[in-house]
């Protein structure tokens, strides 16, 4: 995971958008912006070094599972 370590801020948080607008759509169950949602929360994995290891995508993924979990979207 060498290559996330050097990822910037910026880039998690596009390609943590990207990720989660393509496993989700543009938005989620209650007609919320999936893209603003993303943009908020992406930070906090970047922040997290044991989160942002594991890069953009596999963090959108973990989100977006917990979801389905939960069986409910985000507000």
């Amino acid at each position: 995971m060498a290559e996330e370590e050097q990822i910037t801020k910026e880039e998690f948080v596009r390609r943590f958008v990207d990720e989660m607008v393509r496993l989700a759509g543009e938005t989620d169950g209650n007609g919320e912006s999936v893209r603003d949602y993303a943009a908020d929360v992406a930070p906090t994995y970047f922040d997290d070094p044991d989160q942002r290891k594991y890069g953009p995508e596999d963090c959108a993924e973990s989100d977006h599972d917990n979801w389905e979990r939960a069986d409910v979207q985000p507000v």
